[in-house]
């Protein structure tokens, strides 16, 4: 299984980024996936799932900024971030999840399959 983040950058506050992340050697479109982020000396924490069937869970922080979608003739689930703050900054990471409970501040899900980061600055 290989998960191949990619798309992070510096952008200024107020920007935006699309991060993608390609699956191979999985059935992708029978995994919900979801985006991590993780800012230095802060806790991994989900940011975004989706089904697969479509349905999607965000985080509080980041709802009504950054959307999650996927291709699943594609192989690949992206996370579009609009509106970017500095406390966005963070390396993102692509994983396969199961267990997704959302409807809380944060959502929670057990990740199985990860990707490797991609760095995400936001400058002020």
């Amino acid at each position: 299984v290989q998960l191949q983040a990619s798309g992070g950058g510096l952008v200024q506050a107020g920007g935006y980024l699309r991060l993608s992340c390609s699956a191979s050697r999985i059935m992708f479109r029978s995994y919900d996936m979801a985006w991590y982020r993780q800012a230095p000396g802060q806790e991994r924490e989900l940011v975004a799932s989706i089904t697969t069937d479509g349905g999607t869970t965000y985080a509080d922080p980041v709802k009504g900024r950054f959307i999650i979608s996927r291709d699943n003739f594609g192989d690949t689930v992206y996370l579009q971030m609009n509106s970017l703050s500095p406390e966005d900054t963070a390396v993102y990471s692509c994983a396969t999840v199961c267990g997704v409970v959302g409807g809380l501040s944060q959502p929670e899900a057990h990740p199985g399959y990860w990707g490797q980061g991609t760095l995400v600055t936001v400058s002020s």
